[in-house]
Protein backbone atom coordinates (compact mmCIF):
# COMPACT_ATOMS: atom_id res chain seq x y z
CA UNK A 1 0.00 0.00 0.00
CA UNK A 2 1.58 3.49 -0.90
CA UNK A 3 2.17 5.76 2.06
CA UNK A 4 0.13 8.69 2.61
CA UNK A 5 1.65 11.77 1.16
CA UNK A 6 1.75 14.74 3.33
CA UNK A 7 0.00 17.81 2.80
CA UNK A 8 1.42 20.54 0.66
CA UNK A 9 2.95 17.81 -1.44
CA UNK A 10 1.04 17.45 -4.25
CA UNK A 11 1.19 21.60 -4.51
CA UNK A 12 5.20 21.39 -4.94
CA UNK A 13 5.24 18.26 -7.14
CA UNK A 14 2.38 20.73 -9.56
CA UNK A 15 4.49 23.64 -9.20
CA UNK A 16 7.39 21.63 -10.63
CA UNK A 17 5.85 19.39 -12.94
CA UNK A 18 2.76 21.22 -15.03
CA UNK A 19 1.59 18.07 -15.88
CA UNK A 20 1.31 16.28 -13.09
CA UNK A 21 -2.21 15.18 -11.20
CA UNK A 22 -3.19 14.55 -7.90
CA UNK A 23 -4.30 10.73 -7.20
CA UNK A 24 -7.33 10.63 -4.98
CA UNK A 25 -8.08 7.20 -3.12
CA UNK A 26 -11.25 5.66 -4.30
CA UNK A 27 -13.42 6.20 -1.02
CA UNK A 28 -12.71 10.19 -1.43
CA UNK A 29 -14.17 10.03 -5.42
CA UNK A 30 -16.93 8.11 -3.78
CA UNK A 31 -17.77 10.62 -1.01
CA UNK A 32 -18.02 13.42 -3.11
CA UNK A 33 -20.35 11.52 -5.72
CA UNK A 34 -22.17 10.73 -2.37
CA UNK A 35 -22.55 14.17 -1.29
CA UNK A 36 -24.29 15.61 -4.70
CA UNK A 37 -27.18 13.87 -3.03
CA UNK A 38 -28.84 15.71 -0.35
CA UNK A 39 -30.67 13.11 1.62
CA UNK A 40 -28.18 10.81 2.09
CA UNK A 41 -25.80 13.84 3.76
CA UNK A 42 -28.51 15.33 5.71
CA UNK A 43 -29.60 11.40 6.35
CA UNK A 44 -33.27 12.36 7.29
CA UNK A 45 -34.80 9.00 6.95
CA UNK A 46 -34.75 7.25 10.89
CA UNK A 47 -34.85 3.88 9.15
CA UNK A 48 -31.52 1.62 8.63
CA UNK A 49 -32.84 0.16 5.71
CA UNK A 50 -34.29 3.28 3.93
CA UNK A 51 -31.23 4.99 4.37
CA UNK A 52 -29.43 1.98 2.76
CA UNK A 53 -31.90 1.79 0.44
CA UNK A 54 -30.85 5.47 -1.11
CA UNK A 55 -27.37 4.59 -0.48
CA UNK A 56 -27.90 1.67 -3.04
CA UNK A 57 -30.17 3.86 -5.44
CA UNK A 58 -27.41 6.65 -5.17
CA UNK A 59 -24.77 4.40 -6.23
CA UNK A 60 -26.75 2.54 -9.09
CA UNK A 61 -27.81 6.34 -10.48
CA UNK A 62 -23.89 6.94 -10.77
CA UNK A 63 -22.83 3.48 -12.55
CA UNK A 64 -25.56 4.12 -14.89
CA UNK A 65 -23.87 7.49 -15.79
CA UNK A 66 -20.91 6.39 -15.89
CA UNK A 67 -21.78 3.59 -18.74
CA UNK A 68 -20.94 4.23 -21.96
CA UNK A 69 -24.27 5.64 -23.72
CA UNK A 70 -23.17 3.70 -27.11
CA UNK A 71 -22.66 0.40 -25.66
CA UNK A 72 -25.86 0.37 -23.47
CA UNK A 73 -29.03 2.30 -26.22
CA UNK A 74 -32.01 0.60 -24.35
CA UNK A 75 -31.35 2.04 -21.31
CA UNK A 76 -33.50 5.00 -20.45
CA UNK A 77 -31.20 7.71 -18.81
CA UNK A 78 -32.68 10.69 -16.67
Amino acid sequence: MPPIRPRGEEVREKDKNPDFKPRRWVVEVCHSWFNRFKKIVMRYEKMDRSYLELVMLAASIKVLRKINRKDCPNIIYG
